[in-house]
C-alpha cells in the first residue's frame, strides 16, 4: 500500500492557486469572525446588560429625537419585525416611551426617557472604550481605514 503525501494548504497558498477555496480568505468569514470579537468585547462591557440593537436604538434616540418605530428602524439597518421586538423591550426597562408623533398624529414616535437618555450617555462612553478595545490590534491608520472601508461595504 503506497502512502501519499497530505498536501496542506495554507491561506498563502490560495493566490497561488486560482480557483482553490479557503474559508480563512473569505470576507464573510472574516466579517464574522471580527464581529464575534466585538460581540464578545460589547457583551462583557456594556452597561445594564443592553444588547448591540438595544443600544443602537437608544444611541440613534439620542441623535435624532423622537422617531417613528418603523423610521428608527431604517435608520439603524433594521427590518420592522426586529425594531418591533427591540422596541417592545425597551418601555418595559424604563428607557423609552411612545408619543404621539407631532408629524403624523395616527403614529407614535419612540422617545427616549429620562432615565433611557442617562442609561445611553454611560453607554456611550462605554461604547467609545469597546470600540478602542475592538480596534487595538490596529494602528490608528488601519484603524481610520477599517471604518472608511466598512462605510463603503454598508
Amino acid at each position: 500500500m503506497r502512502r501519499e503525501k497530505l498536501k496542506v494548504v495554507t491561506p498563502a497558498a490560495d493566490a497561488a492557486e486560482p480557483g482553490r477555496y479557503v474559508l480563512d480568505e473569505q470576507v464573510g468569514f472574516q466579517l464574522r469572525v471580527a464581529m464575534q470579537r466585538h460581540t464578545s468585547i460589547f457583551t462583557a462591557r456594556v452597561v445594564e446588560g443592553l444588547t448591540q440593537t438595544q443600544f443602537a436604538a437608544l444611541a440613534k434616540l439620542c441623535e435624532v429625537g423622537p422617531c417613528p418605530q418603523n423610521h428608527l428602524g431604517r435608520l439603524i439597518y433594521l427590518d420592522a419585525a426586529t425594531i418591533k421586538g427591540v422596541v417592545d423591550r425597551l418601555p418595559g426597562r424604563g428607557f423609552v416611551t411612545a408619543l404621539h408623533d407631532p408629524k403624523d398624529r395616527r403614529r407614535r414616535a419612540v422617545t427616549l426617557t429620562e432615565r433611557g437618555r442617562q442609561v445611553t450617555e454611560a453607554a456611550q462612553l462605554v461604547a467609545a472604550e469597546i470600540t478602542a478595545a475592538t480596534l487595538a490590534p490596529l494602528s490608528e491608520d488601519e484603524r481610520r481605514m477599517v471604518v472608511k472601508l466598512l462605510k463603503k461595504l454598508g
